[in-house]
């Protein structure tokens, strides 16, 4: 692992767009491994925005995707990184013009070996 610490982002992460739309992963996260029963996301998964109200000079321009680029050397789940809160990520418009970063607010987890 690279040294990167963070909460892993599960399906019961709030995620936002910084203009106050509503993130969520298209169709389910396909994890293996979930937390409290729900699957933790990885970046092979695609996350669509939905609400945002941005404009630029009175025209919409509201995200519609958030692309994720987790670092090399991480935690892997089926060959893909898992996503942690931490994770660099950028909401894009459909014309992909970069937004700015998501809002990512997940609960404090523990992990238990068994």
């Amino acid at each position: 692992m690279s040294g990167t610490s963070g909460n892993l982002v599960s399906a019961a992460a709030a995620l936002h767009c910084p203009h106050g739309g509503r993130a969520s992963a298209a169709g389910s996260a396909s994890s293996a491994v979930s937390v409290d029963g729900l699957p933790v996301h990885t970046g092979s998964d695609v996350f669509t925005v939905s609400g945002c109200r941005h404009t630029v000079d009175r025209v919409p321009q509201p995200c519609t995707a958030i692309r994720w680029s987790p670092a090399a050397g991480g935690v892997t789940v089926d060959g893909a990184p898992v996503l942690l809160h931490t994770t660099h990520a950028m909401c894009f418009s459909a014309g992909l013009v970069p937004q700015g970063r998501p809002l990512v607010t997940t609960a404090e987890q523990g992990v238990v070996c068994r």
